[in-house]
């Protein structure tokens, strides 16, 4: 596989964590640049360990996974996404948002954007790609374009005012139901 194939490919498997940035900084404008750097490496080392994890497992785990993962998934973002509306109606105006880069939140939602990035591992052993090559490479694009997505949403979310955590929490559930339809529909 060529590297620029590997960065296209980088591109697409950052697509949900760019999603996901924007969203939890719409709800969060106070982020500081250290939870947004500690997110942004967050999903960048689960979406470079993903396809590693993928690429050395083999076919029979990818098989008993690839009937759910999608569920899995969809099941992530739906509660984090449900959890966040429901917080934009029970949080007073003088309580900090909650922070994503801590606990289960940065956990759920890292472990949400990168099965698929299982898969793609296990796609890369059959096609004999450099997975030393290509799992440092989706790492690194998938940091800089969710920082990128957590500066949008900073600058977004002063835009929607109050109504952001809740666009943010239905962007995530959003985001999940896209991932549920894509596998259902094939």
């Amino acid at each position: 596989m060529q590297f620029i194939s590997i960065i296209l490919i980088s591109l697409a498997e950052s697509a949900d964590c760019f999603a996901v940035a924007v969203s939890a900084s719409i709800a969060n404008r106070a982020l500081t640049r250290l939870q947004i750097f500690r997110v942004s490496l967050s999903f960048a080392i689960f979406q470079a360990g993903m396809p590693i994890i993928g690429w050395l497992a083999g076919k029979t785990v990818s098989d008993l996974i690839s009937s759910f993962d999608h569920w899995i998934a969809f099941g992530l973002l739906a509660i984090v996404g449900g959890h966040m509306v429901w917080e934009s109606f029970h949080i007073k105006e003088h309580e900090k948002p909650p922070d994503v880069s801590r606990g289960w939140r940065l956990l759920t939602l890292s472990i949400a954007t990168s099965i698929d990035a299982f898969a793609l591992g296990l796609a890369f052993a059959f096609a004999g790609t450099n997975i030393w090559l290509a799992a440092p490479t989706i790492g690194v694009i998938c940091f800089i374009i969710s920082f990128l997505g957590f500066i949008i949403g900073k600058k977004a979310g002063s835009l929607l005012g109050r109504r952001a955590e809740i666009i943010g929490g239905l962007i995530l559930i959003g985001i999940g139901v896209e991932i549920l339809l894509e596998h259902l529909l094939k």
